[in-house]
């Protein structure tokens, strides 16, 4: 199935711990929709300092993937030029998009990719005690950990997002490269 989205439609991003509480949310426009796959446009409104990015300007553009039936998404980030800074690649629930809302359960484990696609598996010890303190059940634990072989993989392969036309293009024709 293929959705032509014409005016980019309104979303608001909501990251959840496994409790249910929010944790953080964000706003973010549709840029692309085909099959299960949503690519995001979003900025951030605020300056971050986060311990492995570094200091993230307000204003920094993000595209961001989404896969409805995937236990991970990725966030590009981009510099002023359009070019990849980084991609980051969270483990989550797969995403519900209900009433301009994009909600899931952040399971802790990230992949930071750097542009030459060298990547670090981060966060395991946060997501075992997180599934120690919330109760995370087998089947979640199975999903978390075949979600970064599936990433891994796709980062080794340079499988979209990844590969290095993706670097150099637009979204709308990296989605055409799909």
């Amino acid at each position: 199935m293929h959705t032509t989205v014409t005016a980019e439609e309104l979303v608001t991003v909501r990251v959840l711990k496994y409790d249910g509480a929010e944790y953080r949310h964000w706003n973010a426009s549709i840029a692309h929709r085909e099959g299960s796959l949503i690519l995001l446009n979003a900025e951030f409104e605020i300056d971050v300092s986060h311990h492995l990015l570094g200091h993230i300007a307000s204003g920094t553009r993000t595209v961001e993937y989404y896969w409805l039936d995937r236990w991970y998404n990725i966030f590009r980030f981009l510099t002023d030029d359009d070019q990849t800074r980084l991609y980051y690649c969270n483990i989550n629930t797969p995403p519900n998009l209900e009433k301009g809302v994009v909600t899931y359960i952040d399971l802790d484990i990230d992949i930071l990719v750097r542009p030459d696609l060298s990547y670090q598996v981060l966060d395991l010890e946060e997501f075992e005690e997180n599934a120690k303190r919330y109760g995370y059940s087998d089947e979640v634990r199975k999903h978390a950990h075949a979600a970064v072989s599936e990433l891994v993989s796709l980062i080794e392969s340079r499988h979209f997002p990844f590969g290095e036309t993706i670097f150099k293009s637009s979204v709308s024709s990296a989605v055409n490269n799909l």
